[in-house]
């Protein structure tokens, strides 16, 4: 996952720089690189792999001066190398960038600046990032208004640090969205920019976090943030505590809760060079899954225990409808006391976060038993789930602490996006058109969570009225059905409210004997192939005193009157809609069970990782 180190002061900012991505590289990267404005000039040294080889490019080559900027990087657009390494230079040389993100309509930018005479230097999205700006600063602008217009340009969720040469008593960074943080560190004639905490934290306790659409310009004397229209804002400054747990809850007041912001940047992340948006399609090389493969597999068994059985049932239908094999959920602790009939034309895919889990191994080994093939997905590279696996796919979601899993959730649910994407490519059932539609649809997940997570001060207002409830019944159809079982899970898990996710559909069929004015419902109705029903249930339960929250799409205008608690959430396509309905129930369980001061992070009776039966 991307990392930023920034720095402007008197001091040399090479070493600063790489000890403050030393101390991110547990965020996962293939490549790093850092630009320091040395005697007038910007001096780039960048390449794939480990800090180690840009550590002996730097030996071999030194830099040395002020400002400076380093970037490690999980390549998104362009394969891991020195030429899509960050930072990224203009084509005057004067300007440079470092980007977390995908600029969502790079194609769309990429194409205009082609038509001006820009010529690129490498295959990412973020080099559009410095273009832009150079085109402004070409009108007469300074560096902090064409960086302005720049990133009034771009669509998506960003972290962008820049710097000049024709200015080098100051650097511009931003947050947009919520490609993870921003982070501005306070020293004494001197002053720091980071992705996150701990890489700065040695040189100063004081930071500032901008806030979604903020822009900073950083001095050696002074920071000034702004709005990315130009208000100028007072910005609130913590002191954060030397403690390095604390460090890395930063801003938030649990783990649960960062982890679920850092959903934009782990779905980002999970993205990586998985995806090739010029092209239409997907790539997922660890997973050894050749056309003849492909071709022959007559069916998909997908297990995996809790939140973990819940994101493959998602994958059921992603399976089923884009790849048309036959597709079954078995839970783990299940599998393998059920005689499973499976062969050699049977997958058996285990979904783990810590790959671990004792009765996901235990179905593995069955399925190895009986000669199926093994694929998994999991969120700790090296683990068990993945050294016996045929194929894998790591989720890419970053350490979890929090036991109630939320970004190690969405992960698996693209990461099986990307499977049934490419199975049915591979199988020949996605025609071309269709798939490239699939694919160009990913570019705007990041920035859909991202604008979902801005709605999480509504969502604690709903948690408020809710806090002190002793049941709730979560209902959901389709691709969403899953979905309810998993915001109940969350609920019962964190806050100790007993809570069930049912197919809406089957109230009827007795849940609805339970609906009164003190059973709340929440239920699922984004625009999806299956909302006229949930209006219907909704209607159903409001008929029987029920008290209703509803997940509604933005504009609907039909749900919400019928409602007592509205849940809204962007426009998204229907088949990544799971992605971002689970959201507010993610933070709507959080923030009853934060009101209700429970240990959030460790609830009672729960380990992270289920290692015996």
């Amino acid at each position: 996952m991307c990392g930023i180190v920034g720095y402007i002061g008197p001091r040399n900012a090479t070493p600063i720089l790489l000890n403050g991505l030393k101390r991110l590289e547990y965020r996962g990267y293939d490549s790093a690189g850092l630009a320091v404005l040395q005697n007038g000039k910007i001096e780039i040294r960048r390449d794939a792999g480990k800090l180690s080889r840009l550590t002996e490019l730097i030996n071999s080559d030194p830099i040395q001066g002020s400002p400076g900027v380093g970037h490690t990087r999980w390549a998104t657009h362009g394969p891991p190398s020195a030429r899509n390494a960050h930072p990224h230079i203009g084509a005057t040389g004067r300007v440079v960038v470092v980007h977390n993100g995908i600029v969502e309509n790079f194609l769309e930018l990429r194409e205009e600046l082609a038509a001006e005479g820009v010529e690129f230097n490498s295959d990412t999205d973020s080099e559009i990032i410095v273009h832009l700006v150079e085109h402004h600063l070409s009108a007469g602008l300074d560096l902090t208004e064409a960086a302005r217009r720049a990133f009034q340009q771009i669509q998506g969720a960003h972290g962008i640090v820049l710097l000049s040469a024709d200015e080098p008593d100051k650097m511009i960074c931003a947050r947009i969205g919520n490609a993870g943080g921003v982070v501005v560190g306070l020293g004494e004639g001197e002053n720091f920019i980071a992705s996150d905490i701990p890489a700065i934290l040695e040189h100063t306790r004081r930071m500032i976090f901008l806030e979604s659409r903020q822009m900073a310009i950083v001095r050696r004397e002074s920071v000034r943030v702004e709005t990315l229209e130009g208000e100028e804002v007072k910005p609130q400054i913590h002191t954060i505590s030397w403690d390095a747990i604390s460090a890395e809850k930063g801003e938030y007041r649990h783990f649960m809760q960062k982890e679920i912001h850092e959903q934009v940047r782990s779905i980002t992340d999970t993205l990586a060079g998985r995806v090739d948006f010029q092209n239409g399609r997907v790539r997922l090389p660890e997973l050894n899954l050749t056309p003849d493969l492909a071709r022959r597999i007559e069916r998909i068994v997908i297990t995996g225990c809790g939140t973990a059985a819940y994101a493959g049932m998602v994958g059921k239908y992603l399976i089923e409808r884009l790849a048309r094999i036959p597709t079954e959920v078995v839970i783990g602790s299940e599998l393998r006391y059920s005689d499973p009939i499976l062969n050699e034309r049977t997958v058996v895919l285990a979904i783990s976060q810590s790959g671990e889990t004792a009765d996901t191994l235990a179905a593995m080994e069955e399925g190895r038993r009986k000669g199926a093939i093994l694929w998994s997905i999991v969120n700790v590279i090296g683990s068990q789930a993945m050294r016996i696996a045929d194929g894998s796919i790591s989720m890419q979601a970053g350490p979890e602490i929090g036991v109630a899993s939320t970004k190690a959730f969405t992960a698996p649910l693209v990461d099986q996006y990307l499977l049934a994407v490419l199975l049915g490519d591979l199988r020949g059932v996605l025609d071309e058109t269709t798939r490239r539609a699939l694919v160009a649809d990913l570019r705007l997940l990041p920035d859909l969570v991202s604008r979902t997570l801005e709605r999480e001060p509504h969502v604690e207002k709903v948690a408020h009225a809710l806090k002190d409830i002793r049941n709730c019944l979560y209902l959901g159809r389709g691709i969403n059905m899953p979905i309810a079982y998993e915001g109940a899970l969350k609920l019962k898990e964190i806050s100790y409210i007993h809570a069930e996710g049912y197919p809406a559909g089957e109230m009827k069929h007795g849940p609805i004997a339970l609906i009164d004015e003190t059973m709340p419902v929440v239920a699922l109705a984004p625009r999806d192939p299956w909302y006229e029903k949930m209006v219907s249930q909704i209607q159903q339960a409001k008929a029987r005193g029920g008290k209703v929250i509803a997940v509604v799409t933005d504009g609907d205008d039909l749900i919400p009157p019928l409602c007592d608690h509205v849940l809204s959430i962007p426009a998204t396509p229907w088949l990544l809609s799971p992605v971002i309905t689970v959201i507010p129930l993610q933070l709507l369980a959080y923030h009853i069970a934060a009101l209700r001061g429970l240990d959030v992070d460790q609830p009672r009776n729960l380990a992270k990782s289920v290692t015996v039966e």
